[in-house]
């Protein structure tokens, strides 16, 4: 053991380790792994900042697994996610938010560019689940529990799989080349698919229940909403999800020359935009103002640009066929006013303000339902959905469900974020280690956390789309990915919130030199030296990315 060192005198060369300043202290520095806004706003969960930082450093493979360790469909989700992670960055405070989406699209596509696959499960469990629908939800509920060594069986009704992701959503938005790869990709786990399988009947269900382990329901939203203004059985309009359905496959039906698609959302923007492709004139008439439409902004944005007429704001009154042909629209602009809970509405008359508008075919698309008559003896409902917890779990304790079956949250990403879930509790409760529950995380990494001078303001990566003149010849993809060097640009842009990144300013700017780096045996890459640390905070107070916090200690 060392000697005590000496109290050294003023003016002294001499060692300073006898001078235990810790015991002046109030607050001690503590590094955390805190989350940051996007990973909170992220449907996934995903490690936004780990993967960022690991394409910034040139390691896309690393960057792809950290990825798909959450969202198997990087490439997919990088062309059609709502990216709510955006509006969340905290980059959005001091310049622009961070093109997370175009970056996650850059990683996807170069994994299906390099064939990477994803490992292999460690352990084979005997367990075996059921998962009813082949959608994004689906999928990725047999993914993670692929990856976890269960036996999986998905049951679809349709010829291929992708659910909504193929039949919903049009090739110019997401070529079917990467979703045909991306599902490839997880078949190769070992997943096994029975196709024109339905839940038809309760029986149907029972059965599953007997066969497997758990049974996990994505069965989708497949009954469309109907207005009462359009007769049954009129030829001169079409549910929206139909048309798309035939459009994706090549069949568009012939409809005539003036289109009235009348729907807010992202699935009638989509039916707007087929139509135009497919030679029509079309217009799209929705209830919400334009700010309000629940459509993402650039898809509204590029339909304009496409040739599509919008009149926001306005309803269909009464819908009458015409003698010479076509059908007349009688319309009234309203007022819409949203309610507490996810598609509830008011909506006002607004006097004086009706108008008409002509067509020969209607495409109706506002929204659709589950089909619930098979599971309602089965199951509990919560209106017209599914009932489950947090966890997915329903009211069967072998029965999980999610995507639009459980949820009005109509988006691919939160589709694919219940799957996750759902496979983690389903993990847990077959392993019955009781660990699905999870720990609260850290409270959210701010801007005001952020040391922003070690920030130079820097625009974000312009977003390149092809030609409008291209994209209706041709059906190809409208928005185009980044040029890798453009996109490692971009990376430079994250503020790496809440993890720490070892850049060593903590180390370099305290006065005590109280912080040193981390042995190859000890938790983390730092260590404060507690017998000389005075709780000044600058090292909190310098770090870039937010990864180090003052807490209070009691004496």
């Amino acid at each position: 053991m060392n000697a005590p060192q000496p109290i050294p005198a003023i003016w002294t060369t001499g060692s300073t380790e006898a001078v235990r300043t810790g015991t002046w202290r109030a607050a001690l520095p503590h590094y955390i792994d805190a989350p940051s806004p996007c990973h909170q706003a992220c449907p996934v969960n995903g490690d936004i900042a780990e993967w960022i930082g690991l394409a910034r450093k040139r390691d896309f493979r690393a960057a792809w697994d950290v990825l798909a360790r959450h969202n198997p469909f990087p490439a997919v989700a990088g062309r059609i996610c709502h990216h709510p992670c955006e509006t969340a960055c905290n980059r959005g405070g001091f310049d622009a938010p961070l093109a997370i989406c175009k970056l996650e699209r850059t990683v996807g596509d170069l994994a299906i560019e390099h064939g990477w696959a994803h490992a292999r499960p460690e352990i084979e469990y005997a367990q075996h689940v059921a998962i009813v629908g082949g959608g994004p939800s689906g999928l990725s509920a047999a993914f993670q529990l692929r990856r976890r060594g269960f036996k999986v069986t998905i049951y679809e009704a349709q010829n291929e799989l992708g659910g909504l992701m193929r039949y919903g959503i049009p090739a110019y938005r997401l070529a079917r080349e990467v979703l045909d790869a991306e599902i490839a990709a997880i078949l190769a786990l070992g997943v096994e698919v029975k196709r024109g399988r339905t839940l038809a009947t309760a029986q149907d269900l029972a059965e599953l229940r007997r066969t497997h382990d758990a049974v996990y329901v994505a069965i989708g939203a497949g009954r469309p909403k109907r207005l009462p203004q359009l007769p049954a059985g009129a030829d001169w309009w079409i549910d929206g999800a139909e048309y798309l359905a035939r459009a994706n496959v090549g069949a568009a039906p012939t409809l005539g020359r003036r289109i009235v698609v009348i729907g807010g959302g992202s699935a009638a923007i989509d039916a707007a935009r087929s139509a135009r492709r497919a030679g029509h004139e079309v217009t799209i008439l929705a209830l919400e103002a334009a700010h309000q439409m629940p459509a993402q902004r650039e898809e509204v944005a590029e339909a304009l640009e496409e040739g599509v007429s919008l009149v926001a704001g306005a309803m269909l009154d009464a819908a009458t066929a015409q003698a010479g042909g076509g059908v007349a629209l009688g319309c009234v602009r309203v007022r819409f006013e949203r309610g507490a809970a996810r598609g509830e509405f008011t909506l006002t008359r607004l006097p004086g303000s009706e108008f008409t508008l002509g067509a020969d075919a209607i495409v109706v698309s506002i929204g659709q339902d589950p089909q619930l008559d098979a599971l309602r003896a089965s199951l509990a409902v919560n209106g017209a959905l599914l009932a489950v917890d947090a966890h997915q779990a329903t009211s069967d304790e072998r029965v999980w469900a999610g995507g639009d079956v459980a949820s009005m949250a109509r988006f691919v990403t939160e589709a694919i974020g219940m799957g996750k879930r759902a496979a983690i509790a389903i993990a847990h409760r077959l392993r019955e280690d009781g660990a699905a529950a999870g720990g609260a995380e850290p409270a959210v990494v701010g801007l005001g956390n952020i040391a922003t001078y070690y920030y130079p303001k820097q625009p974000r990566v312009a977003e390149a789309h092809r030609p409008v003149d291209e994209r209706l010849a041709s059906g190809a993809e409208v928005q185009l990915g980044l040029e890798l060097e453009a996109a490692l640009a971009e990376t430079e842009r994250c503020f790496s919130c809440g993890l720490c990144i070892a850049c060593d300013n903590c180390l370099h700017y305290c006065p005590d030199l109280a912080i040193r780096r981390a042995e190859a045996s000890e938790a983390g890459r730092y260590v404060v030296l507690t017998d000389y640390c005075k709780g000044c905070g600058i090292c909190v107070k310098e770090c870039p990315t937010g990864s180090m916090t003052m807490l209070e200690e009691a004496k």
